[in-house]
């Protein structure tokens, strides 16, 4: 699985339209930026200090197909990276986040 966390606005323009096609830092950098779980803390705390509610949600990767690619980001690592938007039947549950909290899921720390 693959993550993406969401300020509730996009969460809700997501559920609204079926699908995403991004912030608009992965509108600028031309595509979605995830992560897997164990990219979420650095994730946040690099793009989300302050935000005091955002959604995370689990993306599943096989229906994203080709569209997925692992590319190196932030210190190297490999990065999931969608090209194209991200249909909201991908998504396989949410977690709402509160004050920079998150979830324990599966490598997540």
């Amino acid at each position: 699985m693959v993550y993406k966390l969401l300020r509730p606005a996009e969460w809700d323009s997501f559920r609204r339209d079926g699908r995403f096609d991004g912030s608009e830092h992965d509108r600028r950098d031309g595509f979605i930026h995830l992560s897997a779980a164990g990219q979420l803390a650095g994730t946040a705390a690099k793009h989300f200090v302050g935000e005091p509610e955002l959604v995370l949600a689990e993306v599943d990767p096989a229906p994203l197909r080709d569209a997925l690619r692992w590319e190196p980001s932030r210190g190297g690592a490999l990065f999931p990276h969608l090209y194209g938007s991200l249909p909201l039947e991908a998504v396989r549950r949410t977690w709402a986040v509160r004050d920079g909290i998150l979830p324990s899921v599966s490598g997540c720390s």
